[in-house]
Protein backbone atom coordinates (compact mmCIF):
# COMPACT_ATOMS: atom_id res chain seq x y z
CA UNK A 1 0.00 0.00 0.00
CA UNK A 2 1.03 3.65 -0.77
CA UNK A 3 0.04 7.05 0.50
CA UNK A 4 0.49 10.06 -1.19
CA UNK A 5 -0.34 13.40 -0.04
CA UNK A 6 -0.15 16.76 -1.56
CA UNK A 7 -0.57 18.74 1.88
CA UNK A 8 3.09 20.18 1.61
CA UNK A 9 2.66 21.40 -1.84
CA UNK A 10 2.84 24.66 -2.47
CA UNK A 11 0.02 26.73 -3.04
CA UNK A 12 -16.46 14.80 -9.17
CA UNK A 13 -19.05 17.83 -8.73
CA UNK A 14 -20.55 17.62 -5.08
CA UNK A 15 -23.84 19.57 -4.12
CA UNK A 16 -23.33 21.97 -1.37
CA UNK A 17 -25.70 21.12 1.55
CA UNK A 18 -25.47 20.53 5.25
CA UNK A 19 -25.89 17.32 6.70
CA UNK A 20 -29.06 17.93 8.93
CA UNK A 21 -28.66 15.86 12.22
CA UNK A 22 -25.24 15.90 13.62
CA UNK A 23 -25.74 12.99 15.81
CA UNK A 24 -22.03 11.88 18.10
CA UNK A 25 -20.83 8.54 17.41
CA UNK A 26 -21.19 6.42 20.08
CA UNK A 27 -18.81 3.79 21.27
CA UNK A 28 -19.42 0.49 20.53
CA UNK A 29 -18.34 -3.05 22.35
CA UNK A 30 -15.05 -4.45 21.42
CA UNK A 31 -14.20 -8.17 20.18
CA UNK A 32 -13.21 -9.76 16.92
CA UNK A 33 -16.28 -11.21 14.71
CA UNK A 34 -16.40 -13.74 12.81
CA UNK A 35 -16.34 -13.93 8.92
CA UNK A 36 -19.42 -14.28 7.45
CA UNK A 37 -19.71 -16.53 3.82
CA UNK A 38 -19.70 -13.56 1.30
CA UNK A 39 -19.43 -10.96 3.90
CA UNK A 40 -16.51 -8.52 3.87
CA UNK A 41 -15.71 -4.82 5.27
CA UNK A 42 -16.36 -1.49 2.85
CA UNK A 43 -13.43 1.11 3.74
CA UNK A 44 -14.53 4.51 3.74
CA UNK A 45 -11.77 6.51 5.70
CA UNK A 46 -9.49 6.54 8.29
CA UNK A 47 -9.28 8.10 11.34
CA UNK A 48 -7.70 8.89 14.68
CA UNK A 49 -9.37 7.36 17.44
CA UNK A 50 -8.74 4.65 20.42
CA UNK A 51 -12.52 3.78 21.02
CA UNK A 52 -14.55 1.78 18.30
CA UNK A 53 -17.25 4.07 17.14
CA UNK A 54 -20.68 3.94 16.09
CA UNK A 55 -21.86 6.01 13.20
CA UNK A 56 -25.66 4.80 12.64
CA UNK A 57 -26.91 2.80 9.40
CA UNK A 58 -25.97 5.00 6.94
CA UNK A 59 -23.61 2.15 4.96
CA UNK A 60 -23.52 1.49 1.26
CA UNK A 61 -25.77 -0.54 0.21
CA UNK A 62 -29.55 -0.97 -0.72
CA UNK A 63 -30.24 -1.53 2.66
CA UNK A 64 -27.89 0.90 4.56
CA UNK A 65 -25.83 -1.15 7.03
CA UNK A 66 -23.84 -0.37 10.17
CA UNK A 67 -20.86 2.27 9.88
CA UNK A 68 -18.93 1.60 12.90
CA UNK A 69 -14.81 1.77 13.36
CA UNK A 70 -12.10 -1.27 13.49
CA UNK A 71 -9.48 0.25 15.81
CA UNK A 72 -5.52 -0.68 15.79
CA UNK A 73 -4.32 1.32 18.88
CA UNK A 74 -5.29 5.14 18.13
CA UNK A 75 -6.13 4.95 14.81
CA UNK A 76 -9.32 3.24 13.05
CA UNK A 77 -11.17 2.99 9.84
CA UNK A 78 -14.57 3.61 9.34
CA UNK A 79 -16.03 0.23 7.69
CA UNK A 80 -19.66 -1.50 7.04
CA UNK A 81 -20.48 -5.00 6.42
CA UNK A 82 -21.21 -5.50 2.78
CA UNK A 83 -21.18 -8.05 0.26
CA UNK A 84 -17.80 -9.04 -1.38
CA UNK A 85 -18.63 -7.57 -4.96
CA UNK A 86 -17.54 -5.30 -7.21
CA UNK A 87 -19.48 -1.82 -6.02
CA UNK A 88 -20.40 0.08 -9.26
CA UNK A 89 -19.90 3.91 -8.88
CA UNK A 90 -23.76 4.70 -9.48
CA UNK A 91 -25.15 8.21 -8.29
CA UNK A 92 -25.71 6.61 -5.45
CA UNK A 93 -22.91 4.69 -4.43
CA UNK A 94 -20.94 7.33 -4.94
CA UNK A 95 -23.03 9.53 -2.58
CA UNK A 96 -23.45 6.80 0.11
CA UNK A 97 -19.88 6.72 0.40
CA UNK A 98 -19.25 10.38 0.24
CA UNK A 99 -22.27 10.83 3.30
CA UNK A 100 -20.47 8.86 5.60
CA UNK A 101 -16.96 10.74 5.13
CA UNK A 102 -19.04 13.93 5.50
CA UNK A 103 -20.37 12.52 8.73
CA UNK A 104 -17.65 11.34 10.60
CA UNK A 105 -16.01 14.11 9.39
CA UNK A 106 -18.09 16.32 11.31
CA UNK A 107 -15.84 14.89 14.38
CA UNK A 108 -12.88 13.92 13.11
CA UNK A 109 -10.03 14.35 10.72
CA UNK A 110 -10.18 11.96 7.89
CA UNK A 111 -8.24 9.87 5.23
CA UNK A 112 -10.73 9.08 2.80
CA UNK A 113 -10.40 5.71 1.13
CA UNK A 114 -10.96 5.50 -2.67
CA UNK A 115 -14.45 4.25 -3.89
CA UNK A 116 -14.94 0.72 -3.61
CA UNK A 117 -12.29 -0.27 -1.18
CA UNK A 118 -13.37 -3.87 0.51
CA UNK A 119 -11.70 -5.96 2.58
CA UNK A 120 -12.75 -9.51 3.28
CA UNK A 121 -12.03 -9.54 6.89
CA UNK A 122 -11.82 -7.28 9.98
CA UNK A 123 -8.60 -9.07 10.94
CA UNK A 124 -7.50 -7.93 7.28
CA UNK A 125 -8.05 -4.55 8.12
CA UNK A 126 -6.60 -4.53 11.10
CA UNK A 127 -3.41 -5.75 9.32
CA UNK A 128 -3.70 -2.84 6.83
CA UNK A 129 -3.86 -0.21 9.52
CA UNK A 130 -0.90 -2.03 11.52
CA UNK A 131 1.40 -2.03 8.58
CA UNK A 132 0.77 1.47 7.41
CA UNK A 133 0.58 2.65 10.83
CA UNK A 134 3.10 5.41 10.73
CA UNK A 135 2.19 6.00 7.15
CA UNK A 136 -1.27 6.80 7.98
CA UNK A 137 -0.56 8.57 11.32
CA UNK A 138 1.63 10.76 9.52
CA UNK A 139 -0.71 12.13 6.46
CA UNK A 140 -3.18 12.40 9.95
CA UNK A 141 -1.08 14.81 11.17
CA UNK A 142 -0.69 17.36 8.06
CA UNK A 143 -4.55 17.11 7.54
CA UNK A 144 -5.24 17.94 11.13
CA UNK A 145 -7.44 20.58 11.14
CA UNK A 146 -7.95 21.23 7.24
CA UNK A 147 -10.63 20.42 4.96
CA UNK A 148 -11.25 20.98 1.01
CA UNK A 149 -12.79 23.45 -0.71
CA UNK A 150 -13.77 22.95 -4.96
CA UNK A 151 -14.00 25.73 -7.32
CA UNK A 152 -15.33 25.61 -10.66
CA UNK A 153 -15.52 28.55 -13.00
CA UNK A 154 -17.94 28.54 -16.00
CA UNK A 155 -19.21 30.78 -18.55
CA UNK A 156 -21.14 31.24 -21.70
CA UNK A 157 -18.89 30.58 -24.36
CA UNK A 158 -21.07 32.44 -27.43
CA UNK A 159 -21.54 35.15 -24.95
CA UNK A 160 -17.70 35.76 -24.83
CA UNK A 161 -17.45 35.35 -28.24
CA UNK A 162 -19.73 38.39 -29.05
CA UNK A 163 -17.43 40.51 -26.39
CA UNK A 164 -14.32 39.29 -28.38
CA UNK A 165 -15.75 40.53 -31.87
CA UNK A 166 -16.63 43.59 -30.05
CA UNK A 167 -13.42 44.38 -29.18
CA UNK A 168 -11.27 42.53 -32.01
CA UNK A 169 -11.43 44.51 -35.36
CA UNK A 170 -10.31 41.36 -37.41
CA UNK A 171 -13.06 39.27 -35.57
CA UNK A 172 -15.39 41.34 -36.43
CA UNK A 173 -14.66 42.11 -40.00
CA UNK A 174 -14.06 38.49 -40.59
CA UNK A 175 -17.38 37.65 -38.91
CA UNK A 176 -18.80 39.88 -41.56
CA UNK A 177 -17.42 38.83 -44.66
CA UNK A 178 -18.63 35.31 -43.72
CA UNK A 179 -22.47 36.63 -42.93
CA UNK A 180 -22.46 38.46 -46.23
CA UNK A 181 -21.83 35.40 -48.04
CA UNK A 182 -20.58 36.99 -51.16
CA UNK A 183 -18.64 34.71 -52.95
CA UNK A 184 -16.76 32.39 -50.98
CA UNK A 185 -16.11 32.60 -47.57
CA UNK A 186 -14.17 28.97 -46.99
CA UNK A 187 -10.87 30.75 -45.61
CA UNK A 188 -12.33 33.43 -43.79
CA UNK A 189 -14.59 30.84 -41.84
CA UNK A 190 -11.42 28.73 -41.39
CA UNK A 191 -9.46 32.03 -40.06
CA UNK A 192 -12.37 32.88 -37.98
CA UNK A 193 -12.67 29.77 -36.03
CA UNK A 194 -8.80 29.79 -35.88
CA UNK A 195 -8.51 32.76 -33.82
CA UNK A 196 -11.50 32.59 -32.21
CA UNK A 197 -10.51 29.56 -30.63
CA UNK A 198 -6.77 31.09 -29.82
CA UNK A 199 -8.35 34.55 -27.99
CA UNK A 200 -10.82 31.70 -26.40
CA UNK A 201 -8.24 29.78 -24.59
CA UNK A 202 -6.03 33.18 -24.06
CA UNK A 203 -9.07 34.45 -22.19
CA UNK A 204 -9.75 31.10 -20.54
CA UNK A 205 -6.62 30.99 -19.19
CA UNK A 206 -6.46 34.65 -17.76
CA UNK A 207 -9.43 34.14 -15.45
CA UNK A 208 -8.41 30.74 -14.50
CA UNK A 209 -4.94 32.24 -13.33
CA UNK A 210 -6.30 34.93 -11.68
CA UNK A 211 -8.97 32.89 -9.74
CA UNK A 212 -6.51 30.26 -8.86
CA UNK A 213 -4.10 32.60 -7.53
CA UNK A 214 -6.09 35.09 -5.47
CA UNK A 215 -8.02 31.68 -3.77
CA UNK A 216 -4.30 29.69 -3.10
CA UNK A 217 -2.93 32.75 -1.20
CA UNK A 218 -5.07 31.73 1.74
CA UNK A 219 -5.21 28.07 1.11
CA UNK A 220 -2.68 25.48 2.25
CA UNK A 221 -2.27 23.09 -0.75
CA UNK A 222 -4.33 23.73 -3.78
CA UNK A 223 -4.75 21.99 -7.25
CA UNK A 224 -6.16 22.16 -10.84
CA UNK A 225 -8.07 19.09 -12.59
CA UNK A 226 -9.56 18.83 -15.94
CA UNK A 227 -12.56 21.36 -16.79
CA UNK A 228 -14.91 19.41 -17.59
CA UNK A 229 -17.39 20.14 -20.62
CA UNK A 230 -16.98 23.14 -22.96
CA UNK A 231 -18.46 26.02 -20.38
CA UNK A 232 -16.05 25.13 -17.17
CA UNK A 233 -12.86 26.91 -17.62
CA UNK A 234 -11.46 26.12 -14.28
CA UNK A 235 -11.96 23.08 -12.25
CA UNK A 236 -10.12 23.42 -8.65
CA UNK A 237 -9.51 22.02 -5.32
CA UNK A 238 -7.97 23.97 -2.08
CA UNK A 239 -6.95 22.66 1.21
CA UNK A 240 -8.40 25.09 4.09
CA UNK A 241 -7.10 25.41 7.83
CA UNK A 242 -10.49 25.01 9.62
CA UNK A 243 -9.64 28.61 11.16
CA UNK A 244 -9.17 30.56 7.79
CA UNK A 245 -12.49 29.07 6.55
CA UNK A 246 -14.10 32.86 6.80
CA UNK A 247 -11.03 34.40 5.04
CA UNK A 248 -11.15 31.62 2.22
CA UNK A 249 -14.92 32.22 1.71
CA UNK A 250 -14.65 36.17 1.94
CA UNK A 251 -12.12 35.69 -1.03
CA UNK A 252 -14.26 33.62 -3.01
CA UNK A 253 -16.93 36.13 -3.07
CA UNK A 254 -14.81 39.27 -4.03
CA UNK A 255 -13.22 37.03 -6.50
CA UNK A 256 -16.92 36.41 -7.84
CA UNK A 257 -18.10 40.09 -7.72
CA UNK A 258 -14.98 41.09 -9.64
CA UNK A 259 -16.31 38.72 -12.65
CA UNK A 260 -20.23 39.15 -12.81
CA UNK A 261 -19.98 37.12 -16.26
CA UNK A 262 -18.40 34.34 -14.98
CA UNK A 263 -20.43 31.56 -13.13
CA UNK A 264 -18.91 29.89 -9.50
CA UNK A 265 -19.88 27.06 -8.45
CA UNK A 266 -18.47 26.90 -5.10
CA UNK A 267 -19.16 23.75 -2.54
CA UNK A 268 -17.37 22.08 0.50
CA UNK A 269 -16.57 21.52 3.18
CA UNK A 270 -15.01 18.10 2.10
CA UNK A 271 -12.67 15.60 3.37
CA UNK A 272 -9.48 16.02 1.41
CA UNK A 273 -10.26 13.82 -1.55
CA UNK A 274 -7.70 15.67 -3.90
CA UNK A 275 -5.05 15.77 -1.71
CA UNK A 276 -4.62 12.14 -0.33
CA UNK A 277 -3.92 9.75 -2.33
CA UNK A 278 -4.36 5.96 -1.27
CA UNK A 279 -3.49 3.00 -3.47
CA UNK A 280 -3.60 -0.26 -2.23
CA UNK A 281 -1.41 -2.92 -3.62
CA UNK A 282 -3.21 -6.02 -2.36
CA UNK A 283 -6.80 -6.29 -3.09
CA UNK A 284 -7.79 -8.35 -0.47
CA UNK A 285 -11.71 -8.89 -1.78
CA UNK A 286 -9.90 -10.70 -4.90
CA UNK A 287 -7.77 -12.78 -3.16
CA UNK A 288 -9.14 -16.35 -3.40
CA UNK A 289 -9.97 -17.73 -0.02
Amino acid sequence: MSIKTDADAPGSEHALRDSGDRHRATPTGTGRTAAVEGVGKYVYCVIRTEQELSFGRMGIGSDPSHVHTVVHEDIAAVVSDTPIEVHEPTRTNVLSHERVNERVMEEHTVIPMSFGTVFKTREDIVELLRSAYSAFREVLDKMEGKVEYGIKVLWDPDTVIASLQQEDENLRLLREEISSEQGSTYFARIQYGRLVEQQLEERAESYGNDVFGALRDVAVASRTNKPIGDKMILNAAFLVERDQEDDFDTRVKAIAERYPELTFKYTGPWPPYNFVNIRLKLERAGESA
